[in-house]
């Protein structure tokens, strides 16, 4: 395909983000779901940090964090986030800017329960992004929950561990090329539910 005019791009960006999101699994040697988490507080300072994609459909794309964390904090000031997928690999990217919404709370549930043991221990043991005077008081923490928890495979989950899902209000496809002489593509959601494409200039 060589996106060289508006046909060249496909009405429906989700399906075309599946499309790169599968060869990247492919080709991308960790985590082709690692994407950047941007938010802004109400300090108006933006924060960005490494995640992982753990669901996307039209709806939207899932993430789940401490909701006590600075991310967390953030979007609790301002439920408004972007996303950034690099797949070097590919030579792709995509942007996606959005509201934010929680996910259910029977979501978050199976989500939390399909995680490793140790990651939901470790999700009640961490204060996360609060000070930690000392490794080992986050060791003793964890060992309290291990304790706690024994015996159970299923255990609940943290109120303050929640879902969140960027509703995309914009999307942008980028396919590098040789000089930076890119290719771009803005989809931005009508109020039909169709999509307006905009190529850009790189």
């Amino acid at each position: 395909m060589t996106y060289n005019t508006l046909d060249d791009w496909p009405n429906a960006p989700h399906q075309l983000f599946d499309e790169w999101m599968k060869d990247a699994e492919k080709t991308e040697p960790h985590d082709p779901n690692a994407m950047c988490l941007a938010t802004v507080g109400d300090n108006n300072m933006p924060s960005a940090r490494m995640m992982l994609l753990k669901g996307h459909d039209e709806r939207g794309f899932v993430f789940y964090t401490n909701g006590e964390s600075k991310k967390g904090t953030q979007l609790a000031e301002n439920m408004a986030a972007a996303l950034c997928f690099h797949w070097k690999s590919l030579q792709k990217q995509v942007r996606i800017e959005g509201h934010v919404e929680l996910v259910s709370q029977e979501d978050a549930d199976a989500y939390f329960n399909s995680r490793p043991r140790n990651s939901r221990i470790g999700a009640w043991a961490s204060k996360q992004s609060r000070p930690l005077a000392h490794r080992d008081n986050f060791q003793s923490r964890f060992e309290h929950y291990e304790e706690e928890f024994e015996g159970l495979d299923i255990f609940p989950r943290p109120a303050y561990w929640r879902g969140y899902r960027v509703i995309p209000q914009s999307m942008e496809f980028w396919i590098n090329e040789d000089f930076r002489l890119h290719r771009r593509c803005v989809y931005t959601p009508q109020e039909d539910g169709s999509w307006q494409k905009t190529m850009m200039f790189p």
